[in-house]
């Protein structure tokens, strides 16, 4: 694969990008202008699989939803600075599919680490529904995300009354839905992670300059941004970023990489 910038043919915005950001500014201009009537972020986020809020095309639309004007304009500048790059070296169709198996990917590392850490609570859950008792009933305190104090009250009730405890399921059952609802990723940052790591890659000496003013190397930039994104998901960072999904952009994209590499090189040995 070519690592160079084709000078000579480097557009400053190139088709994709441009498109790219038109596609992410209407996106955003129809949920602020129908905020009131419709929930973009409901539709197009994207929930967790057995969600019933879950629909196929939130693994595509999740990525052009964003929660405020600084989400957008952060996520698009990043997108033009490394995607401009990108496209005139890859060409747009190379460099689309990336981008698209990046968020892609970015969803799947980010849902992947939800389904384990929901796993325990979700058995205690399915438990009690399956066989509402007593002793299935108290074991909701140990669920995440649940009114424990709801739960300790209703338990001292179903102490003297436990043939009572049917009455609880229907609000178990909600709150089951509820509780997988509850996830709901939106924004392009696992796809502007992929395109950052791509960058670093092909371009490891090329300067990026933090806040405009202090010059770093692309190969040390994406190496801290990578470790810091890795700390704070595995700390389990309460600032409402999925770091995990960034982390799943950057990965997808090192592994994309990496076999069309392999496979231009094996096209280019019988030259």
């Amino acid at each position: 694969m070519n690592d160079q910038i084709r000078v000579g043919g480097f557009n400053i915005l190139p088709t994709v990008v441009k498109n790219l950001l038109i596609i992410n500014g209407l996106f955003f201009l129809a949920k602020v202008v129908l905020a009131s009537k419709f929930d973009l972020d409901a539709w197009f986020g994207l929930h967790y699989f057995a969600a019933s809020d879950f629909h196929i095309w939130q693994i595509i639309t999740y990525m052009f939803i964003h929660g405020d004007f600084a989400h957008l304009f952060f996520n698009m500048f990043a997108l033009w600075m490394f995607g401009a790059a990108l496209e005139n070296t890859w060409g747009p169709k190379r460099f689309l599919f990336y981008y698209i198996f990046t968020g892609v990917g970015a969803a799947l590392i980010h849902y992947i680490i939800i389904y384990f850490q929901i796993q325990s609570s979700l058995a205690i859950i399915n438990d009690f529904l399956a066989a509402p008792a007593l002793e299935t009933f108290s074991r909701l305190s140990d669920v995440s995300h649940i009114n424990k104090a709801a739960i300790a009250q209703n338990l001292l009730y179903l102490q003297g009354n436990p043939d009572a405890v049917m009455q609880f399921v229907p609000e178990i059952e909600n709150f089951k839905a509820s509780f997988l609802n509850s996830f709901n990723i939106i924004g392009a940052s696992g796809s502007v992670f992929g395109l950052l790591l791509a960058f670093g890659m092909m371009w490891p000496d090329s300067e990026i300059y933090v806040y405009f003013l202090l010059p770093l190397k692309a190969k040390w930039f994406v190496v801290i941004y990578g470790a810091l994104e890795l700390l704070y998901g595995v700390m389990g960072s309460a600032d409402g970023v999925a770091h995990f999904a960034h982390l799943g952009g950057m990965l997808f994209g090192i592994i994309l990489i990496l076999i069309w590499r392999r496979q231009d090189r094996s096209r280019y040995r019988y030259y």
